[in-house]
């Protein structure tokens, strides 16, 4: 099981330095942030503020790196070719690794962003990319990637540590894919719901997917979407619920 600083039975993260207006609330809850390094969103300035709060906090830092194509907030299949990619990815994990340094911070690991995050998960040559970039600045990074994904075992095969994640905000596919924001139902919007799908993870119960089957995950760490209206309500919702204490 993956150890986290505030002793929760399960890690959980949030994507930060996206602009939102919580991330400050959200590290005196989450256990790991992720965070942004210029490819959708993300500057100098940003990087440095959003690392100095997470330290303060203690949580575990990783790079959130994505498509670079801050139009489209990195959320949209991108043509770029391999080296382009492989230099842009390369640039921004390292940009807020300097950062890290800079400040005496460790960076802890890497998630990637959006269309390259549900991609990757699925794609072997894009998920090569991204373990060569990650081996190339430091193996011993671990790769938060989507739980079940084929990338898994491709990045494990590789040597490198995986934490598998899941969400409490999002629903799924019968694949183990994200179902796509444009489905009806995608995002969870009600507390409620999300803390269904919670306690369904936390018990290992499958879930009903938007297409109809059940879906079984095995989770290293819950994420909530730093920049949806309700993350900080449901982030200390999920906190109050690890809080208490209930075995997994």
């Amino acid at each position: 099981m993956l150890s986290n600083p505030k002793g929760y039975p399960i890690d959980l993260n949030a994507d930060l330095g996206e602009g939102g207006a919580n991330d400050a609330a959200l590290l005196q809850v989450i256990t790991s942030a992720n965070i942004a390094c210029g490819g959708h969103t993300g500057d100098q300035s940003s990087m440095q503020t959003t690392v100095k709060l997470a330290l303060t906090s203690g949580v575990h830092i990783g790079a959130h790196p994505s498509y670079p194509d801050g139009e489209n907030f990195g959320r949209q299949p991108m043509v770029i070719s391999d080296q382009e990619l492989l230099t842009s990815l390369y640039q921004q994990i390292n940009s807020l690794k300097a950062v890290c340094d800079s400040l005496g911070a460790k960076m802890f690991h890497v998630k990637p962003h959006g269309a390259l995050y549900n991609q990757a998960a699925f794609n072997e040559h894009l998920g090569g990319i991204l373990i060569d970039v990650i081996k190339r600045i430091d193996p011993t990074l671990k790769l938060m990637i989507l739980a079940g994904s084929p990338l898994v075992n491709q990045a494990k095969s590789h040597g490198l540590t995986i934490i598998e994640e899941a969400f409490a905000d999002r629903r799924y596919l019968a694949n183990a894919s994200l179902a796509p924001r444009q489905m009806q139902g995608a995002v969870i919007e009600e507390d409620a719901q999300a803390m269904e799908q919670v306690e369904q993870l936390l018990a290992n119960k499958p879930l009903t997917t938007l297409d109809g089957a059940l879906l079984r995950l095995r989770a290293d760490s819950i994420c909530i979407h730093g920049d949806n209206e309700h993350a900080l309500s449901l982030a200390k919702l999920i906190s109050a619920r690890l809080t208490a204490g209930k075995k997994l």
